[in-house]
């Protein structure tokens, strides 16, 4: 009777719970709170805060090689089939018109982005650390945080640096939740009054003909140029020729919801399973949590000075507002700067100019992917 009474107590989670376990499970629940009471990405950290609680609880092994979570791992991740899904939704749901009818605001998604490049470079600078050990393909899939793009950050993490995708996936997704808390403050240190109150021209009408050619060319020039960025740039481009294209309504509504919600529902598990205490719980995940903030917080002020350096070219035509929207965080990015516009002006509608900045951001954010992947990726 005592043997089969410590047998069943040794199948308990009390028996085999660590303190490692009871801490990432209490980081899943911190998650979820921030999802639900915070409304800080709910879409996201819902899944990501109850699959990190699933893949904590001992014994049940629900995100091992033979667990429900491990396979969707694999099934979707691995294989970085749910990023060029979620794409996919993206390019369904978002009018390229705001990049179409001012084009020169893909100088703004491009300056974004270079805090991806900086902090590379970080990251190979905390080598000189003790516990830090980070190849190049670690820093790259850590560098790309700075593009403030989920999708984009799982897709590089998995093919670099798969061993750190939880902490990187953790990062970037908490970092574009937090845009409306970083970002303002950056905003306004580097603009004066008078710069966040500039009121900028209507745009231009665009035609459908243009929407439909749009992202053809986008696809054309990223084949010719650069093809390792193919995976994301092709799922945009075909989710939003389904949205402009007005004949396959069917899809396109498919592609806006079923499709990317479901994705979005696994996405969430699987990232959420890399959360296991064994391999979450070490200095690199801090060094990951700094870098994070800061590729995020460089991406924003570069984007910043290049729409300043446009407010002197255009004899100050250009908010330079718009240029924190270079980030890929949309359209939340957008909408932080037509708030903080508003602050300054209260005639200050800026939503739509920061859309072309931050659809560019979506386009950088995925080359930038690209040409890292294509640079370091042989070493993997």
């Amino acid at each position: 009777m005592e043997s089969t009474l410590k047998t069943l107590w040794l199948t308990t989670g009390f028996a085999n719970i660590g303190f490692g376990e009871v801490l990432m499970i209490t980081v899943g629940g911190l998650l979820l709170y921030l999802a639900i009471a915070r409304k800080f990405e709910p879409l996201l950290l819902v899944p990501i805060g109850f699959g990190a609680i699933l893949s904590n609880i001992p014994i049940a092994d629900m995100a091992g090689p033979e667990g429900l979570l491990g396979y969707i791992y694999s099934v979707g991740i691995e294989t970085g089939i749910f990023p060029m899904l979620i794409f996919l939704g993206l390019g369904a749901l978002t009018d390229f018109g705001a990049l179409i009818a001012n084009p020169k605001t893909l100088i703004l998604g491009a300056a974004a982005q270079f805090g991806i490049f900086l902090t590379l470079l970080g990251a190979l600078a905390l080598n000189f650390l003790p516990g830090f050990d980070f190849s190049l393909q670690d820093a790259a899939a850590i560098g790309i945080i700075g593009g403030a793009d989920g999708p984009t950050a799982i897709f590089l993490a998995s093919r670099l640096s798969p061993e750190l995708l939880g902490a990187i996936a953790v990062a970037a997704y908490s970092y574009m939740a937090l845009v409306p808390i970083i970002q303002p403050p950056i905003m306004k240190a580097l603009t004066t009054k008078v710069e966040r109150q500039v009121v900028m021209e209507q745009l231009r009408p665009v035609t459908p003909l243009e929407k439909i050619l749009f992202p053809l060319v986008i696809l054309l020039v990223t084949a010719l140029f650069l093809p390792a960025a193919m995976p994301l740039i092709g799922m945009l481009t075909f989710g939003n020729l389904l949205r402009e294209c007005g004949v396959v309504e069917r899809l396109n509504k498919t592609a806006q919801n079923e499709l990317i919600n479901l994705v979005t529902i696994f996405l969430g598990l699987a990232v959420g399973s890399k959360l296991q205490a064994e391999t979450f719980l070490n200095v690199q995940t801090i060094g990951i949590l700094v870098l994070g903030a800061f590729a995020f917080s460089v991406g924003t002020a570069s984007g910043v000075l290049m729409g300043k350096v446009m407010y002197r070219l255009t004899g100050g035509k250009v908010n330079p507002l718009i240029g924190a929207a270079g980030v890929s965080a949309v359209p939340m990015a957008a909408r932080v700067v037509n708030k903080v516009g508003l602050e300054s002006n209260p005639n200050n509608f800026l939503l739509m100019h920061a859309m072309g900045p931050n659809v560019a951001g979506v386009i950088g954010s995925a080359v930038a992917a690209g040409l890292l992947l294509a640079l370091v990726g042989g070493g993997n």
